[in-house]
């Protein structure tokens, strides 16, 4: 019998299940943002696509987890969390096996776009799932481990990636993936159900249309602006039209897939904002990185996921003392003195070039760079769900992991764009390294922006209540 919520502890049988599964779970989609990152130039190079299609690669999938993460959020609400990640895990499980078998670049961007259907379906529930179970006092302790486990996961993305690329082949990147949702739907087994009880029948099918097409067509005229401009002047149109349409039939449905009352919270309107700027940035940072150090730098795939390393490091000790500093002083500071600490990490990485000295260019950035997402992640999420009622805990799971993703998506699309950078260009170092330093910068100033912003509008929660 699904409940609206379940009172696990985090060190029973069940709670260890439910962390595990989530947090398997979620890593197969977060692996999947970043690991393909290292394999883009062996991908290009084998199914001879430009810098246009890797763009696509990367951005099918952010685009259909972008659009139809609400509606996953919304259908664990309704049908049960544990449910809908089942099945959210074993579609990935199989559009995983799609990508790895591609036989071009068209195939290959085709099955990432159904790829990241799954993923919507799988990465709200991870997070619901934990919002759901747990009893409330261990709450902020499970978010705080998914956090940081999932981030490590993202983080430890490209040294898998260049791994499997050098030792094997790109499609092993998304191969993997095959025995990771085994093991995920093994331990989902011991999940409790838990659902919303008062969640409507109906389908928000014209928000879900909408949110696609609106993404989609922002996304293809920034791609493709700079080789067919008339026809993505025209998909620009038709995105920005059916953004707008999207926000209309949001107010009028009766089972609005984003319910926009959630955004007459100050609280979770600011930190949503804040998640865009930062994950864009991040989106951005992690996109170009790893083709400059292979491009320019000379790395192999292998080296340049080993160079990330130091993320992982950081994570890895300090992400679950990110979820209890925030806990204890309130998400303000947290969320305003880490992009600040990740722009700095990027300001810093603009050095990397073909004469890169690994440990000042390259490692300690991306140590500073860590320092600032460990201190931030945790309470970003937290203050996210705390800002929503219980009951719709999928859906604000799924709008802020929907914000996330189209900040990733939107920065793929457009950096390239406005630094110049087009056709073959990933492959000539020349090129790219002007590119490349123009875009960290770009990354850097969003993440300068992030912090005034979170200090300016995020309230700790005792403020937020008397308020």
């Amino acid at each position: 019998m699904a409940t609206p919520s379940a009172e696990v502890a985090l060190a029973s049988p069940a709670g260890r299940a439910v962390l595990a599964a989530a947090t398997l779970g979620s890593a197969m989609a977060l692996l999947d943002s970043t690991v393909v990152n290292v394999a883009l130039r062996q991908v290009g190079e084998d199914l001879d696509a430009s810098l246009g299609d890797l763009q696509w690669v990367a951005n099918g999938y952010l685009l259909t987890l972008a659009a139809l993460t609400l509606l996953g959020g919304s259908l664990g609400d309704r049908f049960g969390r544990r449910r809908v990640f089942v099945l959210g895990v074993t579609g990935f499980a199989l559009t995983s096996a799609a990508c790895g078998l591609a036989p071009g670049a068209s195939f290959l961007v085709v099955a990432r776009i159904a790829q990241g259907v799954a993923a919507a379906l799988l990465v709200p529930g991870s997070l619901a799932m934990i919002q759901g179970a747990f009893a409330p006092a261990d709450r902020a302790r499970a978010i705080g481990t998914w956090t940081g486990l999932g981030s490590v996961a993202a983080a430890v993305g490209p040294f898998v990636g260049g791994w499997l690329v050098d030792v094997a082949s790109w499609r092993w990147v998304f191969l993997i993936n095959l025995p990771v949702a085994a093991l995920a739907l093994l331990a989902v087994r011991a999940a409790p159900e838990t659902r919303d009880p008062d969640a409507v029948t109906g389908f928000d099918t014209a928000g879900a249309v909408l949110g696609a097409l609106g993404l989609g067509g922002i996304t293809y005229a920034l791609i493709q602006w700079s080789t067919t401009p008339t026809g993505a002047a025209v998909a620009l149109a038709v995105g920005l039209l059916a953004g707008g349409a999207f926000v209309a039939a949001e107010r009028r449905s009766a089972h609005p897939m984003l319910p926009l009352s959630l955004f007459g919270s100050r609280q979770f309107s600011a930190a949503n904002v804040m998640t865009l700027l930062t994950y864009a940035a991040l989106g951005g940072i992690l996109f170009f990185l790893v083709l400059q150090l292979q491009t320019v730098a000379g790395y192999d795939a292998l080296r340049a996921g080993l160079a990330t390393l130091p993320i992982t490091v950081v994570m890895v000790l300090l992400a679950g003392r990110g979820g209890a500093l925030g806990a204890r002083v309130g998400p303000r500071a947290p969320m305003t003195g880490g992009p600040l600490l990740c722009g700095t990490g990027s300001l810093l990485l603009a050095r990397v070039d073909d004469d890169v000295h690994y440990w000042l260019d390259v490692a300690l950035p991306l140590t500073v760079f860590g320092l600032g997402l460990a201190t931030m992640v945790a309470p970003l999420t937290a203050t996210v769900l705390d800002a929503a009622p219980a009951h719709h805990a999928g859906v604000a799971s799924g709008v802020n992991n929907a914000i996330a993703r189209a900040g990733s998506l939107l920065a793929v699309a457009a950096l390239p764009l406005l630094v110049g950078l087009s056709g073959e260009d990933y492959q000539v170092p020349s090129a790219f390294t002007e590119g490349y330093r123009d875009a960290m910068l770009c990354c850097a100033g969003l993440l300068a922006a992030s912090g005034p912003f979170s200090w300016l509008t995020i309230r700790n929660p005792e403020v937020a209540r008397s308020g």
